[in-house]
């Protein structure tokens, strides 16, 4: 696989980190008929562009995080 680009602007997993409440983050996998052929710190929607056609199956997960207030 490769990195994308993700909502903080880096090619990196960064983990839930909800600013100031309950935040909700929704993780979605998509089972493909093919392989994509996406550069490193390719977007998020050019990757919905290039799975277009090519989704056979698809799920998603709704997570509710909270920071643990110290």
């Amino acid at each position: 696989g490769i990195l994308g680009k993700n909502t903080r602007g880096n090619n990196a997993y960064g983990g839930p980190c909800p600013p100031d409440r309950e935040h909700r983050y929704f993780f979605k996998l998509y089972a493909l008929n093919t392989m994509l052929n996406l550069k490193e710190g390719a977007t998020k929607k050019e990757v919905e562009k290039a799975m277009e056609g090519h989704i056979i199956a698809q799920i998603e997960l709704i997570g509710q995080y909270e920071r643990v207030k110290s």
